[in-house]
């Protein structure tokens, strides 16, 4: 008996119709190195799955890994998950038969006129009953393990959600932070140079008091003395305002600011080479792409789903019960009824709302391939973009870094031959600005460094292995 039980369940789940689903394949272009010619500072090595580490940056290590356990975002997607977990085991369920078990008490009352039998005569009485309904839906055509299967594919699309969450939160965390850091150091050169600039204007104060300038001279050194202490409040303003960003993306108010983050002057840098892996193991790692298969491995199944409502249903349907008019009757074999049948339903001949549905599921599933297309071609394309920004960069700080420095000396110079009387005061404050605008556009450039850095790891899809499971951070005080 087991054994016919098995192969009769085997030649059912043979019948599931619809389609198989098979993984779409991939260009072969897709699964070497990466194009773009101008990158010079990464390796073919694997990508690192804690990239903030390869920061070196204790604070920063501190909020990314705070981040992924506290952040809403995530919550949200766990929760999701969870969701779709469930749903799972409502789909698993429908192979199992639905029971249904009831227990009624009635007094009822049948007149005199409610008989056709001459002399019969007005009644009351008690009535109890106890019943069992029992049905199994015999998965003829799959369509229960096309529900499952579906639910399958669901489940695992939540899951990576999920892990696409995690990177896009422990990348906005790294990138808020080094922006934090960004706007302290290019207030710092903000201040320096407004207190430089203070000193030329106090020079050319009194050398016109010594009838040695002009007003205009003076005029023109509280210029670059103003304008370079008006850029402070703008950039700390713009300090705070990311300290308040970072709070909320570790769980926290605005208010419980990060101390170490306020504290931090320098932008973070990866100073060695950043494994970027190849085409094929980003394929493999990146959330947002195993998403959109799982999403198309589901709707593939929903149009099995979809497919078998074209045929008939069969329902085997059995129920039992005890019955009497004397709740002490109940025991007695006379109270016992039975009923078993099979139930076999078919929406024949008018099939036009089933095969609109399928039409529905298969345009859903052509629209779910089209997507996993485009999400890969859309992670080779924010890969390719964010090493052709970062080598950018590099050359750009390079080059900025030897503009601050001969800015810096020839403004120096400037300073020793206005002392001795060899170059004007305009030279001198010429050389001023330009070393002012020097320092500021390189401070610029080291914070841009550390996001294109950022943006590098965020588009390689690493991070999300180790993550903790979110929580809700409790209340400080609570």
């Amino acid at each position: 008996m087991k054994r016919l039980t098995l192969l009769a369940a085997g030649l059912l789940s043979a019948c599931a119709v619809g389609p198989d689903y098979r993984r779409p394949e991939t260009p072969q272009a897709v699964a070497g190195a990466f194009v773009d010619p101008g990158v010079t500072k990464v390796s073919a090595g694997a990508v690192e799955g804690e990239w903030w580490r390869l920061f070196r940056d204790p604070a920063l290590d501190r909020l990314v890994v705070d981040a992924l356990a506290h952040n809403t975002d995530i919550r949200v997607a766990a929760a999701n998950l969870r969701r779709v977990r469930a749903l799972l085991s409502e789909a698993r369920n429908q192979r199992l038969p639905t029971t249904d078990l009831s227990a009624r008490y009635n007094r009822q009352r049948a007149g005199a006129n409610s008989s056709n039998i001459p002399g019969a005569q007005s009644a009351e009485f008690d009535f109890f009953q106890i019943g069992l309904d029992a049905g199994y839906q015999v998965d003829l055509f799959g369509q229960v393990s096309r529900s499952i299967e579906a639910a399958r594919g669901d489940v695992a699309a939540a899951q990576a959600g999920l892990d696409a969450a995690r990177i896009a939160v422990a990348a906005e965390t790294a990138r808020v932070y080094a922006q934090a850091c960004g706007f302290a150091a290019q207030a710092a050169v903000a201040r320096e140079t407004a207190q430089l600039q203070d000193q030329t204007l106090d020079l050319t104060r009194r050398l016109l008091q010594a009838g040695r300038g002009t007003q205009r001279d003076v005029d023109q050194a509280l210029v670059l003395a103003e304008n370079a202490r008006a850029q402070v409040p703008q950039f700390e303003a713009e300090r705070r305002a990311a300290l308040y960003a970072l709070a909320t993306l570790t769980g926290r108010p605005p208010s419980e600011t990060d101390d170490a983050a306020e504290q931090c002057t320098v932008p973070p840098q990866v100073s060695g080479l950043i494994p970027v892996g190849d085409g094929n193991a980003l394929l493999a790692r990146r959330p947002d792409v195993r998403q959109a298969e799982r999403t198309l491995a589901a709707d593939t199944a929903r149009v099995g789903v979809a497919t078998a409502a074209l045929y008939p249903s069969i329902q085997l349907l059995g129920s039992v019960s005890l019955g009497a008019q004397d709740i002490g009757q109940l025991a007695k074999s006379d109270s016992f009824n039975f009923s078993l049948g099979p139930l076999i339903s078919w929406s024949f001949p008018n099939m036009g709302q089933a095969r609109a549905r399928l039409r529905q599921a298969e345009a859903t599933s052509e629209g779910s391939l089209a997507s996993f297309d485009g999400t890969v071609l859309t992670a080779l394309r924010e890969v390719e973009q964010a090493l052709a920004r970062y080598s950018g960069e590099i050359e750009r700080n390079v080059a900025l870094r030897r503009a601050e420095a001969a800015a810096s000396n020839a403004a120096r110079i400037a300073g020793l031959r206005f002392t001795a009387g060899r170059d004007t005061l305009l030279q001198r404050i010429d050389a001023e600005r330009d070393r002012a605008s020097a320092r500021a556009t390189l401070a610029q450039s080291n914070s841009a460094l550390a996001e294109a850095q950022v943006a590098l790891f965020n588009a390689l899809g690493g991070g999300w292995e180790k993550a903790p499971a979110p929580v809700r951070r409790e209340p400080a005080g609570g």
